[in-house]
């Protein structure tokens, strides 16, 4: 059965917590994980870069010359490709399309690969409320030291609290987190999950429909 370490609302280790076998026992699939990761990655990114075709450029609206008898090339546009300021041949655009699909059972198993592996090295800890009563930072360092936290954390909240997440935006090695919103890439990307009891309960209703 797995396990995770307890800690109060003051930060002190309590006891530990049974956690779901469903979520936190299931053996991992490298390729179904991988898989999942660049699927999330694609769907986040942003396709930015964007050059202009011929018909997109501004100006050049009538023709820079006659067609016959001054002895230059033709030309029926200043902005044309081949003129400073013309138009750019098979440049970058924004209707590229870099989404991909993955079943959304496949995207939870792989979320579940990922936790029960944080969870077999004991990097699964819980805690009974995040209970911040200025949301300073000064608050949410005391409590990372009380529980001897180190680098890359994600707090995972049953639903967003200002208070936390004023208190840790200013804390580069901690991120919050709602339960609904857990992802395989921020789990990955983070060396300690620490559960609020309700998002422990919160990610079983969400994601063991």
């Amino acid at each position: 059965m797995a396990k995770a370490k307890l800690y109060n609302k003051l930060g002190e280790l309590t006891g530990e917590i049974k956690l779901n076998p469903v979520i936190f026992e299931v053996e991992p699939n490298k390729e179904l994980i991988h898989q999942a990761v660049v699927t999330l990655l694609a769907n986040r990114r942003q396709v930015l870069a964007h050059t202009k075709v011929r018909g997109e450029v501004r100006g050049g609206g009538r023709k820079p010359w006659k067609q016959k008898g001054t002895g230059r090339a033709r030309q029926g546009s200043i902005r044309s490709p081949q003129w400073k300021g013309g138009a750019v041949i098979f440049g970058p655009t924004k209707d590229v399309n870099f989404t991909k699909k993955i079943n959304s059972k496949m995207k939870k198993k792989a979320l579940f690969m990922v936790l029960s592996d944080k969870a077999v090295n004991e990097n699964i800890l819980a805690i009974e409320a995040f209970e911040l009563k200025e949301g300073k930072t000064k608050e949410m360092i005391d409590l990372t030291k009380k529980m001897a936290l180190g680098k890359k954390n994600l707090l995972v909240l049953e639903k967003m609290d200002k208070k936390v997440v004023n208190a840790a935006r200013n804390l580069v090695n901690v991120e919050v987190i709602s339960a609904n919103s857990l992802n395989i890439y921020d789990v990955m990307n983070s060396r300690t999950i620490v559960f609020a009891e309700g998002a422990l309960k919160k990610v079983e209703e969400v994601f063991l429909k």
